[in-house]
């Protein structure tokens, strides 16, 4: 697979998987912390902002591999 095929494929599941994320974090946002200090909703938003970028750190990876000569 040459490496514009895999940024396509990569940039798809990456976009989909986002979307899903960002209405699983909503979810806990609104419904486990919404009565938490605000130090706590603070701490939990900047964990939630930042967490999806480790599942995605394998994908952009392969996306970034250079095709074999």
């Amino acid at each position: 697979m040459g490496m514009g095929t895999r940024k396509l494929v990569g940039t798809v599941v990456m976009l989909v998987f986002i979307g899903f994320y960002a209405l699983f974090a909503m979810a806990v946002a609104e419904g486990r912390i919404r009565d938490a200090s605000t130090a706590v909703q603070t701490i939990v938003y900047i964990v939630l902002g930042l967490i999806w970028v480790v599942p995605m750190l394998p994908l952009i990876r392969w996306m970034n591999k250079p095709d074999k000569a």
